[in-house]
């Protein structure tokens, strides 16, 4: 069997591939540290400005207690074709009312489950990028995409 050949990348056309892969995944998956141990599992981001995401949270989930122990975070979206977008961060507890209020109206699902923007379980982290890698099917190469 041959090996499968990838298509070379455009250095200008990184950025539009990396956020294509975005666009084609809801479910990326996200990774944090419990200890010394890694966890991972699937999120479903609110908002997504570029490459900075908000995921959703409650209180209660382990992963809450995880990223106030270590907001270092990663973000792992992967496309129908197998492209990856890795975006490594930090994670911050967003405390911006007009912004929490603006993804609380867009967002029926947060309304249906929480049924206010004030209910203390909600939390919702913003992940600020540090690190955005690019990697096409079978390439087995990694591109820096630039912040």
């Amino acid at each position: 069997m041959a090996k499968p050949q990838p298509k070379p990348i455009d250095p200008s056309q990184l950025r539009s591939l990396a956020e294509a892969v975005i666009k084609a995944d809801r479910f990326p998956m996200l990774a944090t540290i419990e200890g010394n141990q890694p966890r991972v599992r699937p999120v479903s981001p609110v908002r997504t400005e570029g490459f900075t995401v908000y995921v959703a949270n409650l209180k209660m989930y382990a992963k809450t207690a995880q990223i106030a122990a270590n907001p270092r975070v990663e973000l792992c979206y992967l496309d129908a074709d197998h492209n990856q977008l890795r975006i490594t961060g930090v994670a911050e507890v967003l405390n911006d009312r007009p912004l929490l209020e603006d993804i609380w109206r867009k967002n029926k699902l947060l309304k249906h489950y929480l049924g206010s923007i004030d209910n203390p379980n909600l939390i919702v982290y913003k992940i600020v990028p540090r690190q955005v890698r690019y990697m096409q099917e079978w390439a087995l190469e990694y591109h820096e995409v630039p912040l």
